[in-house]
């Protein structure tokens, strides 16, 4: 099963490992960012935004930056 992450973008639901808020983890948590930062470096960030980012969508191989609020992504999660 998959879900929709935005832009025409899906993961399969299994590999879901987090979904983080960025709206409020970012301006507080300097791991997030640094976290985000290795990703990015290790070729395992990629965007999914067309808007401002508010979610990070961790998965088993990929980390994605997500403009999909997380509580629409968990329902998501939840439904499928």
């Amino acid at each position: 099963m998959f879900i929709h992450i935005g832009n025409d973008m899906s993961v399969r639901r299994s590999s879901v490992t987090a979904i983080i808020n960025l709206e409020t983890a970012l301006p507080s948590r300097k791991d997030i960012a640094d976290f985000m930062k290795l990703e990015d470096e290790q070729g395992r960030l990629q965007y999914v935004v067309d808007e401002i980012p508010k979610t990070l969508v961790i998965t088993d191989d990929k980390t994605y930056v997500c403009s999909l609020s997380s509580q629409v992504l968990l329902k998501r999660l939840k439904s499928s």
